[in-house]
C-alpha cells in the first residue's frame, strides 16, 4: 500500500502572526520554484495558537496547498478552561493535523495517556487527524527497553480506540534524546522503532489499518539526515522541530522527502 510522505514543522513557540505569514509565503515561493509536488508529498505547519487565523487566511485566500495545524488541545469543548483552546476551535480555524503528546507536553505541563487519548478522541471527534508522538528517553535507552517503551506508549493510546479511529492516526516517533540535542537517530533505529510500531498496529487492528499508517521520524531531522532516514520502508516522514523555522533548511527537507519518493 502507498503512503504518502508527510513533512510536518512543528514551531513550538516561536514566530508571532507576521512572522509565521512571511515565512509561509517564501516557503510557498521556494517550493513553487523547485516545481514541488504537494501530491506527492505533503508538507504542513504548525504554529502557535496566535497565527494559526494568519495562516488560514492567506491559505484559503492564495489557494495554498500547504496544510496546517496546532500543536496541542483541551480535552473539553467549551466552559470555564481558561487559556484552553478546544478542537471544535481549531477545526473552525481549518486545520488538519494536531500533534498530541508530544515529550514536552509530557514533560512541562504534565500530561497522562488518559489525557492523550482524551485529545485523540477530541481531535478525530471534530474531523481532524491527531499525530501522536511517543520515544523514549536516554534512560529507557540505555536500558535497552528502547522499542518496548516507544511500542507501549502507543498501546496505552490505541487500545481504547476503534479500527476506525485508529485508521486515522498517525505517529510520530521522537526520541526525547534526540529532541533538539543535535544527536540523530540512525537510519537503522528509526526504522527498528517504526517497524515495531507498525507491528504492533497490525496484531492489534489488522494488516489493513497497519499498512496505511503513516509513522514519522522527528528528532534533529536535517537536509543532512533526511534522504537516509526517508528512505527506510517504515519511515513516511518527518516532524521537524529546529530545522523548521529556518524556511531555507525546512524547503529542503521537504524536497529531498519528494526526491525519495519518487524513486
Amino acid at each position: 500500500m502507498s503512503r504518502t510522505p508527510l513533512v510536518a514543522g512543528n514551531w513550538k513557540m516561536n514566530f508571532d502572526h507576521l512572522e509565521a505569514t512571511y515565512f509561509l509565503q517564501k516557503l510557498v515561493w521556494l517550493l513553487r520554484d523547485a516545481k514541488f509536488d504537494y501530491n506527492t508529498c505533503e508538507v504542513a505547519l504548525f504554529p502557535a495558537f496566535t497565527a494559526l487565523r494568519s495562516v488560514e487566511v492567506l491559505v484559503e485566500a492564495d489557494n495554498l496547498a500547504i496544510r496546517y495545524g496546532a500543536q496541542t488541545v483541551s480535552v473539553t469543548n467549551q466552559g470555564a478552561f481558561t487559556g484552553d483552546v478546544s478542537a471544535d476551535m481549531l477545526a473552525q480555524l481549518g486545520c488538519s493535523y494536531v500533534i498530541v503528546g508530544h515529550s514536552e507536553r509530557r514533560k512541562y505541563h504534565p500530561e497522562d495517556d488518559a489525557n492523550i487519548v482524551d485529545q485523540v478522541r477530541a481531535v478525530l471527534a471534530a474531523g481532524m487527524q491527531p499525530i501522536l508522538c511517543v520515544g523514549e528517553s536516554y534512560e529507557e535507552r540505555r536500558q535497552g527497553i528502547e522499542l518496548e517503551f516507544a511500542v507501549g506508549q502507543v498501546r496505552d493510546v490505541t487500545r481504547d480506540l476503534s479500527q476506525e479511529d485508529v485508521s486515522k492516526l498517525i505517529v510520530a516517533y521522537e526520541p526525547v534524546w534526540a529532541i533538539g540535542t543535535g544527536m540523530v537517530a540512525t537510519p537503522d533505529v528509526a526504522q527498528d522503532a517504526a517497524r515495531a510500531i507498525r507491528s504492533h498496529i497490525e496484531s492489534a487492528f489488522g494488516a489493513q489499518s497497519a499498512q496505511s499508517m503513516r509513522i514519522l521520524y522527528g528528532g534533529s531531522v536535517s537536509s543532512k539526515n533526511a534522504q537516509e532516514l526517508i528512505g527506510q520502508s517504515d519511515v513516511d516522514g518527518f516532524l521537524v522541530g529546529g530545522a523548521s523555522l529556518e524556511v531555507e533548511e525546512f524547503a529542503k527537507i521537504a524536497r529531498l522527502t519528494l526526491k525519495s519518493t519518487r524513486r
